[in-house]
């Protein structure tokens, strides 16, 4: 049976639980006093195979958290379970109190807060109540393990007055059996990176592959290396990295194809989206990749790091406190993050001290040689029918010391003029053309 089949039926099961434990709660809660409460039993998932199984069992799920993630899918799978919960208090003529709940800005259906957890689970039993606030603990698997949302409505207002909602991640999980993979967004500014290209097209100097190596090895063994060696107490988790030096050496590609070395995903920061003049919102925004990402297997690639992780300023203005702030945050973050963190600036000086001394490597992108630049003008035009017989790469390698970005970039102009003039090859003409242009964008004249 297909997994989206397996996890329905598996949901349809405990949706009926749910929905039976409601109306008995509703049954209770309105019943003479003294009447006793017979919730019905929770459906066996022992041999169940579907993915929300799996997660309970993963978190030794008792009962009442079954029930809380159950109330938190609802407004997904079946929303209109919770109309229960519009019912009035007619003596008061409005919603019961009890009941908690909260309106969406389009969804018509009840939007469940902890307060509705707390009546399902407990009524007005205050001592059942009491117990059931544990749940939603910072220290509980729901906030720890990231499978539930809570907002707060702010520091005056109730506890369980929190608003209750599925994480994107876990309700993939469980209807598609799928990883959230979440896109580039005003609340996400990070965007998830590949390429087409391999390692095989990437031209680094032997040191530099070297460190990269290191790197894939924690990959590899995140979790266990530092058990092996006996520094999981000494040594905190993940891997803080540098990559610096010119433009166009290789440092985003390096990046992006760790995603082969250690099958992990890459998350590009984009500064712009995190930086905000308003105080105390790059914070929010740099929590959000930071908390999404902090038990995935995802690398955080900060490009052009310098606008965010520069030097601290030394004045005593609002602003000049504002972004020391910042600076102390992200430091905090970054060293807490049990995952790997690339930053990637073009001047190493540009990086704040108190960053360079808690990177386990700073990585130096040199300009390529000319050999190097040699192999790169061959791995762009691999297809040698492409080439033009009086093309001589040996020559531009040799003459024009340029980057691997800037290589592919004349390679692109030389293809385009070719096409333009109706030639099914580039000339060294096209080449020289586009070099030259390329220095002067660089503000060269060789």
């Amino acid at each position: 049976m297909h997994e989206a089949a397996v996890n329905a039926r598996a949901l349809e099961r405990e949706i009926a639980w749910f929905s039976h434990l409601l109306e008995a709660r509703f049954a209770h809660y309105f019943a003479q006093p003294g009447t006793p409460f017979e919730p019905p039993p929770a459906p066996d998932l022992h041999a169940d195979t579907s993915s929300y199984a799996g997660i309970v069992r993963e978190h030794a799920m008792m009962d009442d958290e079954r029930v809380v993630l159950m109330l938190a899918l609802m407004p997904h799978l079946r929303p209109q379970a919770l109309d229960l919960m519009f019912t009035q208090n007619q003596v008061q003529a409005k919603r019961f109190t009890e009941f908690g709940g909260w309106k969406g800005k389009t969804h018509e259906g009840f939007l469940p807060t902890c307060e509705t957890a707390a009546f399902i689970l407990a009524g007005d039993d205050l001592a059942r109540r009491i117990e059931v606030a544990c749940l939603f603990d910072d220290a509980h698997f729901f906030a720890r393990g990231r499978l539930l949302r809570q907002e707060h409505g702010g520091d005056v207002e109730p506890l369980f007055s929190t608003r209750l909602a599925i994480a994107p991640d876990c309700l993939q999980r469980i209807t598609t059996g799928a990883r959230h993979k979440p896109d580039y967004s005003a609340a996400f500014p990070a965007k998830r990176i590949s390429t087409r290209l391999g390692w095989g097209d990437l031209v680094l100097a032997p040191e530099v592959r070297s460190e990269i190596d290191n790197i894939g090895l924690w990959l590899a063994r995140p979790g266990t290396l530092l058990q092996e060696w006996g520094l999981d107490k000494a040594v905190k988790p993940g891997y803080r990295c540098l990559f610096y030096g010119p433009p166009g050496t290789g440092k985003t590609l390096t990046a992006t194809l760790m995603v082969v070395l250690g099958n992990a995903d890459v998350y590009r920061i984009d500064l712009s989206m995190v930086v905000s003049k308003y105080i105390g919102e790059t914070e929010k925004n740099l929590a959000n990749v930071f908390d999404q990402a902090q038990d995935k297997n995802w690398i955080l690639f900060f490009d052009e790091a310098d606008a965010l992780f520069g030097k601290r300023t030394q004045g005593s203005s609002a602003n000049d406190r504002h972004a020391n702030q910042e600076i102390s945050y992200l430091l905090q973050r970054i060293e807490d993050f049990p995952g790997i963190v690339i930053l990637a600036s073009n001047l190493r000086c540009n990086i704040d001290e108190a960053f360079a001394r808690r990177f386990q490597s700073a990585i130096y992108f040199a300009m390529p040689d000319a050999d190097a630049r040699l192999l790169l003008w061959q791995r762009v035009f691999q297809d040698a029918v492409r080439i033009g017989p009086d093309v001589r790469f040996e020559v531009l390698a040799d003459t024009y010391e340029l980057s691997g970005g800037a290589i592919t970039n004349v390679a692109r102009y030389a293809a385009v003029q070719a096409a333009r003039m109706g030639r099914a090859t580039v000339s060294q003409h096209d080449l020289l053309t586009g070099i030259t242009k390329e220095l002067i964008k660089e503000g060269r004249t060789h």
